[in-house]
């Protein structure tokens, strides 16, 4: 899965390095195969299963300039993504660039399952809608809504290095379409990104 991330990644041209954060050493021999730069193993205090990987990048980051390096703009470009290609991660910088904003998550629109429908059940089955204003209404009336992805996140070094997390005020969105967004946490996420990805090998050499 890491592969295709940074496949992508370098395919896009955009980046002065290309870097790989990790604590395993299997890992980091098949991203250093890969292409990508592992200019160090991630502090096993990072490594676990609570920190955030905002505080992961922005940990890289820091280590990097400390070797002497200064950088305008940072990526998190996240393994659990790889259908998001290398035209994702050009198109979401132009937008990042364009807004002025300090920070930049990806979205993905909610489709045919939408959240303004969500309801809590009970140990008795019964239903209590989350949205009692928005009950009975029609889905064309409703606002659109939108999930943050994985697929690429952008920040303006300096203030990544200062707040430790993409999720900052004013940080804007950038659309990507659901079929190469999906970010894969458990078996069937993973098997729903098989499909895609035959899906797509399959469009691409009709």
């Amino acid at each position: 899965m890491i592969v295709y991330s940074i496949e992508a990644a370098l395919q896009s041209k955009l980046f002065a390095n290309v870097i790989v954060s990790t604590d395993d050493t299997e890992i980091a021999e098949i991203s250093r195969k890969a292409g990508a730069e592992i200019p160090f193993l991630r502090n096993p205090k990072l490594a676990d299963h609570h920190t955030h990987v905002s505080a992961v990048t922005a940990d890289a980051l820091d280590r990097v300039e400390s070797q002497g390096k200064r950088f305008d703009y940072v990526a998190q470009v996240m393994a659990c993504c790889p259908l998001r290609d290398a035209s994702d991660i050009c198109n979401s910088y132009e937008q990042f660039v364009a807004s002025s904003a300090d920070s930049q998550v990806s979205v993905s629109r909610y489709t045919w399952l939408s959240p303004w429908a969500a309801v809590r059940r009970d140990s008795k089955f019964h239903l209590t809608p989350l949205f009692r204003d928005q009950e009975g209404a029609r889905s064309q009336d409703l606002p659109e809504l939108f999930c943050i992805v994985g697929a690429v996140w952008w920040a303006r070094a300096t203030i990544l290095q200062q707040e430790r997390t993409y999720h900052i005020a004013g940080r804007t969105g950038w659309e990507i379409p659901w079929q190469r967004s999906i970010d894969i946490d458990t078996e069937e996420d993973f098997r729903m990104a098989e499909l895609l990805m035959e899906r797509a090998k399959v469009s691409a050499n009709p």
